[in-house]
């Protein structure tokens, strides 16, 4: 696996042309439109502060306590004692 910090990032261009007819505050909206859709701000956003990686064995560590409360909650709902988790309705 590749850390992803010590690539270098990579450009995404998004160029928008004024078209015949068109206002320049069109030309704005069309921009962050496609600003948006390219997933350019929140990159950035992930990118502003360091973040040191972990070493394998804090993750393995981290994954085995996951994996761990995972087990008990499964072993909690098959006794009835929570109420099983069915997610967000909209």
């Amino acid at each position: 696996m590749v850390n992803a910090m010590l690539l270098p990032p990579m450009a995404t261009n998004v160029q928008v042309t004024k078209n015949n007819n068109e206002s320049s505050a069109n030309v704005i909206r069309r921009f962050t439109k496609r600003v948006q859709g390219a997933g350019i701000v929140p990159k950035v956003r992930g990118s502003r502060y360091f973040t040191r990686t972990k070493s394998r064995n804090v993750q393995r560590a981290a994954k085995l306590k996951k994996l761990e409360k995972r087990d008990a909650y499964e072993k909690m709902v098959k006794l009835g004692k929570i109420p099983e988790f069915r997610g967000r309705r909209r």
